[in-house]
C-alpha cells in the first residue's frame, strides 16, 4: 500500500490537471464560438459584399465597352479600368481581411508591417525593375499611350492587347502567341488602333501604261471600295491617288492611300488587290515587274550548242 499511495497520487493530479484543461478549454471554445465566430463571420461576409460590388462594377464597364460600337478608343479605355480595377480591388480586399483576421485573434499585426517594411527595403534594392515596371505602368496609364483591346507593337512585337497591369502587358500576335512583356522594357509605342490608320497600297506597273489612265483607273477603283456598302462605315474619307510615285527601270510605283478606321485596313486593302488585278487584266494594263527579279530565257532546241571551255 505504502508503495501505491505515490502512484494514486499522482493519478489525482494528472485527473486534476485534465480536468482544469478541459474547462480551460471548453472555455476558450465558448469565447471562441461567442465572440470570436461572430466577428469572423461578419469579416468573411463584408468582404463578400464589397467583392460582389467589385464584380458589379466591373461587369457593368465590360458592358459599357460592349456598347460603345463606333468609339473603339473608349470601349479600350473602358476594358483597361476593368481589368486594373478587378485586379487592385481583389488584392486590397484580401490584405484588409487578413488584417482584421489577426485582430480577431489577438495577433499584432504592426511587428509585421514593420517586419514586411524592412523586408521591402531589402527585395527593392535587389529588384529595382519591379519598381520601375510600376512606375511605366502608372504613366501609360497616365498618358493613355495603349488601353486593352488595341493593336500596338511595343518591344519589338506586335499584336492585340490582352491584359494591362502596372506590373506587365500581354500581348496576342496574328499566330495567337501570347507575350508577356514588362513595362520597363516599353521604350516605344507604335499605336495601330488610334484615331485612325492609312489603309496604303502601292500599285507597280509596267512602264509601257499610260501613267493618266493608271492613276484614272486606281481613282475609279478605289472609289468604289470606298462607297461599296461592305465598306462605307469603315472608310472615312474619299482615295488619295499621289501620282507616279517611284521609277525603278520598267517598273513604275503608285501609292493609293484611303484612311480607314483604326485597325480597319486588311479589308479593304484584300478587296482593292481583287478589284486592281480584274481590272488590269481586262484593260490590258500589265502589272510592274521587280528589276532586281532574274529573268531566265528559254533555251532555243535548235541553236547550236556552245564550245566547250577551254580545259575540259
Amino acid at each position: 500500500m505504502l508503495l501505491l499511495a505515490p502512484v494514486l497520487q499522482d493519478l489525482q493530479q494528472d485527473e486534476r490537471l485534465s480536468r482544469i484543461l478541459s474547462k480551460e478549454w471548453h472555455q476558450d471554445f465558448a469565447s471562441f464560438l461567442t465572440a470570436k465566430l461572430p466577428k469572423l463571420i461578419a469579416i468573411f461576409v463584408i468582404t463578400l459584399i464589397l467583392w460582389r460590388i467589385v464584380q458589379f462594377f466591373v461587369k457593368r464597364l465590360n458592358k459599357r465597352a460592349e456598347q460603345q460600337v463606333g468609339n473603339f478608343h473608349r470601349a479600350a479605355q473602358l476594358r483597361t479600368m476593368a481589368s486594373l480595377t478587378r485586379a487592385t480591388s481583389y488584392g486590397v480586399l484580401g490584405f484588409l481581411a487578413f488584417l482584421q483576421v489577426l485582430t480577431v485573434f489577438d495577433i499584432p499585426y504592426q511587428p509585421i508591417l514593420a517586419s514586411a517594411g524592412i523586408l521591402g527595403v531589402g527585395i527593392g534594392l535587389g529588384a529595382q525593375s519591379i519598381f520601375k515596371d510600376m512606375i511605366n505602368g502608372i504613366l501609360i496609364l497616365l498618358e493613355d499611350q495603349y488601353n486593352v483591346g488595341e493593336v500596338i507593337t511595343i518591344a519589338g512585337v506586335k499584336g492585340t492587347v490582352e491584359g494591362l497591369s502596372l506590373r506587365s502587358t500581354r500581348l496576342r500576335d496574328m499566330d495567337g502567341t501570347l507575350y508577356v512583356i514588362p513595362n520597363s522594357q516599353v521604350a516605344t509605342v507604335s499605336n495601330q488602333s488610334r484615331d485612325y490608320s492609312v489603309a496604303s497600297l502601292p500599285v507597280s506597273v509596267d512602264a509601257s501604261a499610260n501613267p493618266d489612265k493608271v492613276m484614272a483607273l486606281l481613282k475609279k477603283l478605289a472609289t468604289d471600295v470606298r462607297n461599296d456598302t461592305a465598306f462605307k462605315d469603315i472608310a472615312i474619307s474619299g482615295p488619295d491617288i499621289l501620282g507616279v510615285n517611284e521609277i525603278r527601270g520598267r517598273e513604275i510605283i503608285y501609292p493609293v492611300n484611303i484612311r480607314v478606321r483604326a485597325n480597319q485596313r486588311d479589308g479593304v486593302l484584300r478587296e482593292l488587290r481583287r478589284r486592281i488585278i480584274l481590272a488590269f487584266e481586262k484593260e490590258g494594263i500589265p502589272l510592274g515587274i521587280s528589276s532586281n527579279m532574274l529573268v531566265m530565257q528559254k533555251t532555243d532546241p535548235t541553236a547550236p550548242p556552245a564550245p566547250p571551255l577551254i580545259g575540259t
